[in-house]
């Protein structure tokens, strides 16, 4: 038997060709997937202590409030300390030389000035040793044309940038400090002022000597009190290691989400080819039982069959892999993506890649190769080349129907109910619901998307609908494959665009001024919009605020702009907002029993209630505050009440009379000196928020889109062996008259039903799914609704019907291949 079957396995190697494609794709993801992760871990592991090269000892803050420079001269007093250095990191802006701020984000550090702490990699130059100085990495001062020696404007949220001499060039790619932008590096007292913060992050102790570290350790922890925390060196490797490895196990679990899918479509692939190829063997099957096989030994055949196309295609599927792993890597290296790590190919990645494909393999073969062995001795002596078709059991398709029901179900009352779960429980179980009641569903809706076929292409049609039909499991597992690829990039594809609609929407409700300046990085510097304010161009400068007081959150507002975000005025009137006075929130005014007119206290601060409003809820997402508790008072009084908090966002409206050029000259005026400030429009507003809504749109669509290939490669293969399958009955049409391009316009016209079906229930899963997701988010906050893009959509079934016509070609050619008479003496 293991003979034959490897005999077996030669001969008919050609039709099992795009099903072990179907492996090779899959386990290529998971294989590249896991190389390219365990590149970047390795590099983690050499990147982990790239900072802490000389450091023996790190104080960290045991709260949220930041180490204060004396607590590091005390440190440094401690006996056995040889140096401490405060270190912090933040973010900042370089000003470059065509006085516009360096695009991307800029990590600024505080840099050790003693040399017994310092660990950076320097290029050129040296690192700076006293306030004034400034170290870049090389790539920027390559870039940007900086020389040593000339001064480097540099800026952050505490003001408008000014010069710092460059004394040197750094070389921190591949470090926790690269993240795809500039680096900038200065002494803690600089750091201190460009970023505003308080205090360091930590303090780096290095030791006077090789000695008792734990006894150096406790005399740091006695003298910093209970309000910071003292780590070795090896735990703070540890800790680095730890924080780093974490990281990428997130990303390598998103990564395999995806390899998952196209992994499960395979599966279904795999089993649809078993099912045909075991089908078709059913008279030389029944002839092995005629002469004394037993359905064991016929079974574990299969099995092994599987396991060798498993085993083989997996070994393809590794080596492409590693194409793959390198290609993601040379991919990242050009987009200047700080992800380091070169191609690490391990023991462990490449058996796993080699199990998991022959697992699939022999696992979706299983069911078939049950069947199979269920043959009969006696079918050896009929006429029949395969079994004869079975019709789905009225059991499955119960199952399906209610299955099919309850996702449906969850999916209709996921926003109502409030319920994240129930989202992705009515996904899940209307596609299974599709799996087990496709059999009747699939050829339904064959027949009804053929009938403008057969209008169109008459009796070529009517055949091709009558093929694609004739076997309901085969054309419902083949469509089903395409369902989950599909489905997926739907539902993507409807959330993305639901969400960029909610979030245009929102700045359209929220946002009524013409201009618009935003920190980068962080909030906006406390004198930038002050300067503005005191520009006679600009009639509304307001900067959006907000802080906590006790279960009441507090928000700045200006008289000229407060009323776009009030849905509704109960008592009152918003416009007579002023100093002194205040907006309340209709909920809040009945948990306090304040009306218009009322005296409030605010923070020790006397107010005057002049109108009591719907409000639209709090101003950001997890917000401690129940909704309606929100308190509206003008920019001076809120400054009054939190003059340390600062807004991230400042709404500019020109004065009357003032074009809007010389609007955006006077704005410009004033932001070109602070390089972590932007300026733009609403249509740039708007771009902004909903960029990273397509950026990751795009990156889904193009992991999910292996999925949407190998479930065609699954159509392809199904229309391949059923020419096979119908090699005398194709020979019979062409007999009667049946044109070659007639055959090709059938075959053409069976494949376009079969994906075309896949992909419209596909789209309809993927759009049920997100429009259930932004029936809940409406229900969390307003303005966001289901948007179905029906040119994407429509894209998506254009590409799979494309697609089914290029898979029909090689069926195709098969079927005319062979010379009627020998086509007519096939069995």
């Amino acid at each position: 038997m293991i003979r034959l079957t490897l005999r077996s396995l030669r001969a008919e190697a050609p039709r099992l060709l795009l099903s072990a494609l179907a492996v090779v794709l899959g386990v290529a993801f998971v294989a590249g997937t896991l190389m390219f992760v365990d590149g970047m871990r390795a590099g983690a592991y050499d990147r982990a202590g790239a900072f802490d090269r000389h450091t023996d000892l790190g104080v960290y803050p045991a709260g949220s409030e930041p180490l204060s420079p004396a607590l590091v001269e005390r440190v440094r007093g401690v006996d056995g300390v040889a140096a401490a250095e405060g270190e912090l990191l933040g973010s900042g802006g370089i000003v470059g030389a065509d006085d516009r701020p360096v695009l991307g984000y800029v990590v600024l550090a505080a840099i050790p000035t003693d040399p017994a702490l310092r660990s950076y990699d320097v290029v050129a130059g040296r690192l700076p040793d006293r306030p004034g100085e400034v170290v870049v990495d090389a790539p920027t001062v390559a870039e940007e044309g900086f020389a040593v020696g000339a001064p480097v404007r540099v800026g952050g949220a505490a003001g408008a940038a000014r010069p710092y001499t460059l004394v040197g060039t750094v070389d921190v790619a591949g470090t926790a400090r690269d993240v795809g932008g500039p680096f900038v590096g200065l002494v803690g007292a600089d750091a201190l002022a460009v970023t505003g913060q308080r205090g360091y992050d930590r303090i780096l102790v290095a030791a006077a000597s090789a000695g008792d570290g734990t006894g150096l350790a406790d005399a740091v922890a006695v003298a910093v009190g209970t309000g910071a925390t003292v780590k070795t060196r090896a735990r703070i490797l540890d800790e680095a290691v730890e924080d780093a490895v974490r990281n990428l196990e997130q990303f390598n679990l998103v990564l395999l989400t995806f390899a998952a899918v196209a992994v499960v479509v395979a599966a279904f692939v795999i089993a649809n080819t078993f099912a045909i190829v075991l089908a078709q063997r059913t008279r030389r099957t029944a002839l092995l039982r005629l002469v004394g096989a037993t359905r064991g030994q016929l079974f574990r055949a299969a099995v092994l069959e599987a396991a060798v196309v498993g085993l083989a295609a997996s070994a393809l599927g590794v080596l492409f892999g590693v194409g793959l792993a390198g290609g993601l890597n040379q991919l990242m290296s050009r987009l200047d993506a700080p992800v380091p790590g070169g191609l690490t190919i391990t023991a462990p990645t490449v058996l796993a890649g080699l199990a998991l494909g022959t697992a699939v393999t022999v696992g979706a073969a299983l069911a078939p190769a049950w069947r199979g062995t269920r043959v009969a001795p006696v079918a050896a002596l009929t006429d029949a080349a395969v079994q004869p078709t079975r019709r789905a059991g009225w059991l499955r398709l119960t199952a399906g129907a209610l299955v099919l029901a309850a996702g449906i179900a969850a999916l209709l009352t996921a926003g109502p109910a409030v319920q994240v779960p129930l989202v992705a429980a009515g996904g899940v179980l209307s596609f299974f619901g599709i799996v087990l009641f496709g059999p009747v569903l699939v050829p339904a809706l064959v027949r009804v998307f053929g009938l403008p076929a057969r209008r169109l292409f008459g009796a070529t049609a009517g055949l091709a609908v009558a093929n694609a039909v004739r076997n309901p499991r085969r054309i419902a597992a083949t469509a089903t494959a395409l369902v989950i690829g599909i489905g997926l990039v739907s539902a993507f594809v409807v959330g993305a665009h639901s969400t960029k609609a909610g979030i245009e929407r929102g700045v359209d409700a929220e946002i009524g001024v013409d201009w618009l300046v935003t920190g980068i990085g962080g909030p906006l510097p406390a004198a930038v919009v002050g300067e503005l304010r005191a520009r006679p161009e600009l009639a509304v400068v307001h900067e959006q605020r907000s802080g906590l007081w006790s279960d009441v959150e507090v928000r700045a507002a200006h008289p000229a702009l407060v009323g776009r975000t009030l849905t509704g005025v109960l008592a009152g009137d918003p416009d007579r907002l002023g100093p002194g006075t205040a907006l309340v929130g209709r909920e809040l005014a009945e948990a306090r029993g304040w009306t218009a007119g009322s005296a409030i206290t605010v923070r020790g601060r006397p107010l005057r209630v002049v109108a009591v409003v719907t409000d639209g809820g709090p101003a950001f997402a997890g917000s401690p505050v129940p909704a309606g508790h929100v308190v509206h008072v003008v920019d001076a009084d809120f400054t009054v009440l939190f003059p340390d908090e600062r807004g991230i966002l400042a709404e500019i409206d020109p004065a009357g009379g003032i074009t809007p050029d010389r609007a955006r000259a006077a704005i410009e005026a004033v932001v070109v000196r602070y390089p972590t400030v932007n300026l733009m429009d609403q249509g740039a507003y708007k771009k902004m928020l909903t960029g990273t809504v397509d950026m990751l749109l795009a990156i889904v669509t193009g992991l999910l889109g292996l999925a949407v290939v190998i479930a065609l490669v699954g159509v392809a293969n199904t229309l391949s062996l059923s020419v096979v399958e119908r090699t005398r009955e194709n020979a019979v049409l062409r007999a009667v008259g049946l044109t070659r391009g007639r055959m090709r316009g059938m075959l053409a016209v069976e494949a376009v039903l079969t994906a075309l079906v896949g992909a419209v229930l596909g789209v309809g899963l993927g759009a049920a799914v997100s429009a259930a997701a932004m029936a809940l988010l409406s229900r969390l906050s307003d303005g966001f609704s289901v948007v179905l893009p029906l040119g994407q959509l429509g894209l998506i079934l254009g590409v799979a019907v494309v697609a089914a016509l290029a898979a029909s070609v090689l069926p195709a050619r098969r079927a005319l291949s062979r010379p009627v008479v020998e086509a007519l003496g096939a069995q």
